[in-house]
Formats: C-alpha cells, structure tokens, sequence
C-alpha cells in the first residue's frame, strides 16, 4: 500500500463532509504536537481529550482508539513529507534531485518533532509504524530514482546503493536539526555530493544503471 492509499484509508469514509474533514485535521494537529512532548504510553485518551479541550468520544468517533488516532498522525505527517519532498515534477531530472532533497530538509527543518517520530519508526517497536516509516524510504528512493536515471524500475544494487543513502541522510538530517551548525543549503550540497558518489558506486556494480552526467567526475 503506498503513502497516498493509507492516507486516504485513515479518512472517515462516512463521514466526509468538509466540517468532519476540518475537524479531523484539527485533531491531527493537535495530536502532533502533544505527542511531539509526551511519550505515547503517557497519555491516555483522558489526558488527550483534556488538552485537546474536546470530549474523548470524538477522538473514538474519528479514530476508534487511541492507536488508531496515533497512527493517523504519523500517516498524515508522512504524507506531507513525501509530497513536500517529492514536487518539482515537471524539472529536469537533475534539478528534480536537488528540489527532492532541498524539500526534504526543508520538511525535517521545519516540522521536527513529526520528522523525529517517522525516522524513528514511532513509540518502541510498532510493526505498522515502522512499515509507515518504511514507505516514507521507498517513497524517497523511487523519487530519487526517477530523478537521477528517468525510470523508477531499478536493479536490486541500485535500489539498494538508493536505500542505503536514504537511511544515511535520516541519521544526518537528525543530527542537523538536533545541532544547526550549517545552512540548509550547505546541507543539501552536502547530500548532493554523497549522492553523486552513491550514483557512481551505483554504476560500478550495475552498468545498467550509469550515473548522470552531473554526478561524473569527467563530467
């Protein structure tokens, strides 16, 4: 199931008029930031009722539980991040990379706490959770595949030579928004420039799959 498809399977199926639909994404919001300061088992669905100021039966009425309501925040937020990260459609391949990876940090920039709880896969080890999580890499990876070859059907070594540079740039993108010693931009050249070594690593296993001119040293 893509990113797209759960966000759409967490919206209220009956309950779709654009009152019910603000009211939901009020909740969400809500939701973001006291989970963003209080660990999931810590608040219980009195607690969350109190501080979102409304009655804790239309937190069961929108969500079912307290999970399905802390599943919905992570869906939501992990749809925003790919959509932010993924824009840009109509550049050129190699423009579309930078847009991908300029939005990318521009999302973990500026919604941390959200950042934090997708990279981390959520509240312990929650198997849905972490497929979410899991879904947000594919997402990037595909993204980044389209950008750098003009197809997303790649080979195992580039999928994975992807994938692999994918989960470095979550343990830097926290490190940087925990200690913002350096500019976005300068954050982003520096990805750049390790993806460019990755698209070459890339193309020494898998011919099949040669790295863009901009990321060729004779280039």
């Amino acid at each position: 199931m893509n990113i797209s498809q759960q966000r759409a399977d967490a919206r209220p199926r009956v309950r779709g008029t654009e009152r019910s639909l603000a009211r939901r994404a009020e909740l969400i919001a809500i939701g973001r930031k006291l989970f963003a300061d209080t660990s999931y088992d810590a608040l219980s669905m009195d607690d969350i009722a109190r501080q979102a100021h409304v009655a804790k039966g239309l937190i069961y009425y929108y969500f079912q539980s307290k999970r399905g309501y802390y599943l919905a925040i992570i869906q939501d937020s992990v749809a925003d991040l790919v959509t932010t990260a993924a824009g840009g459609t109509e550049l050129p391949q190699v423009d579309r990379v930078h847009r991908t990876i300029d939005g990318y940090l521009r999302y973990a920039e500026h919604h941390q706490a959200a950042y934090r709880t997708i990279v981390s896969g959520g509240v312990g080890f929650d198997t849905e959770v972490h497929a979410v999580r899991d879904g947000v890499r594919e997402a990037i990876v595909v993204t980044i595949a389209e950008g750098a070859y003009g197809r997303s059907d790649v080979g195992p070594v580039a999928r994975m030579g992807l994938l692999s540079w994918v989960c470095g740039v979550e343990g830097a993108t926290l490190d940087w928004i925990g200690r913002p010693g350096l500019s976005r931009e300068t954050m982003r050249d520096l990805l750049v420039k390790s993806l460019g070594g990755t698209l070459r690593a890339i193309e020494e296993l898998d011919p099949a799959c040669p790295a863009p001119a901009p990321a060729r040293r004779d280039a």
